[in-house]
């Protein structure tokens, strides 16, 4: 990941694009992208699809499929692969789907490239410290704390250790009260087993 600090664009030779969601989210966003960047811009999609998404023409795109990646050593291979496509930029989905959600993050960071980030609208966003705010209400919306829900999820998470004290406080009178009334009560008092017949 780079450009996370500080400002500036890379020079655009190629984009790499993982498709950790839904197929049409990819085929959307490419009129965008060929818009700000031009048609003969390479994208290479990592997916784990075997063909490419509509739109993405063979001589500008190649597809690595993650199913032929399965296994360590494959998998560092892969990633020198891509690295040493020196890829500008690297184009993540973030659309609430669980779809090679380990992927996504492990090419992020290993890719010495400026990150943007997808979302289900096929609308795109920069993760950089300039665009926090962004990436900030992004990160409250996909975790359920924006809104009135996130008051209720942050009162839960707020009460959950006086919630767990109490039961725990419950529990011990509880045991404690068994104990001292098995202690002091006598013998003949007890409640006895009735014999096995």
């Amino acid at each position: 990941m780079k450009y996370v600090l500080r400002r500036g664009d890379p020079p655009v030779n190629a984009i790499l694009l993982v498709e950790s969601g839904s197929r049409g989210l990819l085929e959307r966003l490419l009129p965008t992208l060929r818009t700000t960047w031009g048609d003969d811009i390479f994208i290479d999609i990592v997916s784990c699809y075997t063909s490419l998404p509509q739109g993405f023409r063979s001589d500008t795109t190649r597809l690595y499929c993650v199913s032929q990646y399965r296994g360590r050593d494959l998998r560092r291979a892969l990633y020198s692969r891509l690295a040493a496509n020196q890829y500008a930029y690297v184009g993540i989905i973030c659309s609430a789907e669980k779809l090679m959600t380990k992927w996504k993050w492990a090419l992020a960071l290993k890719l010495p490239a400026r990150l943007f980030i997808i979302n289900e609208n096929a609308d795109f966003f920069w993760f950089d410290r300039f665009h926090w705010r962004v990436v900030w209400r992004f990160v409250l919306y996909r975790s359920g704390l924006s809104g009135a829900n996130g008051v209720r999820v942050l009162a839960g998470l707020l009460l959950f250790p006086f919630t767990l004290l109490y039961l725990l406080l419950y529990a011990t009178a509880v045991h404690l009260r068994r104990a001292v009334r098995r202690t002091f009560t006598p013998k003949r008092f007890r409640r006895q087993d009735a014999p096995a017949a």
